[in-house]
């Protein structure tokens, strides 16, 4: 019985501490958007016609007759 009245505020305390921290997160934006990840990682990025997605132009390194390598 004496370990009931131990338990008993603990687990009232555990309850309390948990419902903060989930009230916490919910407010900081932590369930904000679930699915948006998810759906992103699907996405094309390499799409040439994607406005942000312009090709770089290939840089070609072709060797100078001043930096060869020597053997």
């Amino acid at each position: 019985m004496d370990t009931i009245y131990g338990l008993v505020p603990a687990m009232i305390l555990l309850a309390l501490v948990s419902v903060g921290i989930f009230f916490w997160a919910a407010r900081s934006g932590q369930y904000d958007d679930m699915e948006g990840p998810a759906h992103r990682i699907l996405d094309d990025d390499d799409d040439p016609l994607l406005p942000n997605n312009n090709p770089k132009e290939e840089e070609t390194f072709e060797s100078k007759p001043d930096e060869q390598v020597k053997p």
